[in-house]
């Protein structure tokens, strides 16, 4: 059982999702909270306060990519993650994947958001009735969903709640 006392959440959208770490990890523990966007954080700001766990959490305002780029020089920071929960930009969930199993330890879990993307990663082809932009998001998703089936550094679990998650446990 994981008991993540680092933590990684890229992607804090409404902050709702921060705020749950933030309650189930233990009173010592920290959380690097990475958006573009500091309204989302200012949003579940209040919550997190109210909750008493504004103290774990160190929001940075910043596109994900240059922050993991900066972690990842800091030799110390390499393996010292526990847990990663990614609800971002999907066109970078590659980019995010990467870097983030240099930094989150052997045994530690990844958990990326929204891999079902409405259901239509069903569809191999991704030919399907959509918007272009939606379109494209589903090829991306389909083409990260077989990248990390094929990536033998994690086991993987889909579960098929929402919009899908998909659990990974880095095991190499």
């Amino acid at each position: 059982m994981i008991n993540p006392k680092r933590t990684i959440e890229i992607g804090v959208y409404t902050g709702y999702s921060l705020l749950a770490t933030a309650l189930s990890t233990p009173p010592d523990a920290k959380i690097t909270a990475i958006d573009p966007k500091a309204e989302w954080y200012e949003i579940g700001l209040p919550f997190i306060k109210r909750a008493g766990v504004e103290h774990k959490i160190d929001f940075i305002h910043s596109p994900a990519l240059p922050v993991l780029d900066y972690l990842l020089l800091q030799e110390e920071k390499e393996g010292s993650f526990d847990f990663a929960f990614v609800d971002a930009d999907k066109h970078n969930y590659g980019n995010y994947h990467d870097r983030l199993m240099k930094l989150v330890k052997v045994g530690g879990v990844i958990i990326y958001d929204n891999v079902l993307w409405g259901g239509t990663v069903a569809n191999p082809d991704g030919d399907i009735n959509l918007p272009a932009d939606k379109k494209m998001i589903t090829m991306m998703a389909i083409e990260f969903n077989r990248r990390i089936a094929d990536d033998e550094r994690v086991e993987i679990c889909v579960a098929p709640v929402g919009d899908g998650l998909t659990i990974c446990r880095r095991v190499s």
